[in-house]
């Protein structure tokens, strides 16, 4: 198994991901973490990983 591009941790359960790169980028897609609270964006490759405490279906504030 190869290493992500970069982990990126959140406190939600659903994210955005653009690559980061403006034009350089990806269209913007809306992945959903999931019941392992981790999703790797099929364009970059950038891993999102639920912070550890934070609950699947809350909201950011």
């Amino acid at each position: 198994m190869t290493e992500p591009f970069e982990v990126i941790t959140v406190v939600t359960d659903r994210v955005a991901c653009d690559g980061g790169g403006g034009p350089l980028g990806h269209p913007k897609v809306y992945l959903n973490l999931g019941e392992e609270g981790r999703v790797e964006c099929p364009y970059c490759s950038r891993l999102y990983v639920l912070q550890e405490g934070a609950r699947a279906g809350a909201h950011a504030h």
